[in-house]
């Protein structure tokens, strides 16, 4: 294992999984943002202490798996597959993401990220099944 997979792993496990909240300014530089995760946002360190909270208030048994990284001199990239279930039903949850981060002297500097957050609402039950098929074929949700 690289060091900087190493460091994702340890981001989702310390920053996610142990909702440890105070582990974000150890992985984030503090000039650094994250962009992808919701349009037009970009999250800096401080906007993680609210991020976060609010997603993990969603799901529990959190885990998330390294699936494939792939790095260079700079950057990893990832796809990730994260496991839990909802708080509300116990429904198991599975989605995919993606995350490329730029690293410098072990500190994250940018990041992108791509998470299927319409396939973790639809199995929190807070969209329809089949959404995406819906919206797709000129359906809307209501």
């Amino acid at each position: 294992m690289t060091d900087k997979v190493e460091l994702l792993e340890s981001w989702f496990q310390r920053v996610w999984i142990d909702a440890d909240l105070d582990a974000i300014d150890e992985f984030f530089s503090d000039d650094a943002e994250a962009k992808g995760l919701l349009p037009e946002m970009r999250l800096g360190p401080q906007d993680y202490r609210d991020f976060v909270p609010l997603v993990l208030a969603l799901v529990e048994d959190l885990n998330v798996e390294l699936v494939n990284s792939t790095e260079n001199e700079e950057w990893i990239q990832s796809l990730y597959k994260v496991t839990a279930r909802s708080t509300v039903s116990s429904a198991p949850i599975v989605v995919l993401g993606q995350v490329s981060v730029r690293v410098k002297d072990g500190k994250f500097t940018e990041a992108y990220n791509c998470f299927d957050f319409m396939g973790m609402f639809e199995q929190l039950g807070q969209l329809p099944e089949q959404s995406l098929a819906i919206c797709l074929t000129g359906g809307t949700l209501s």
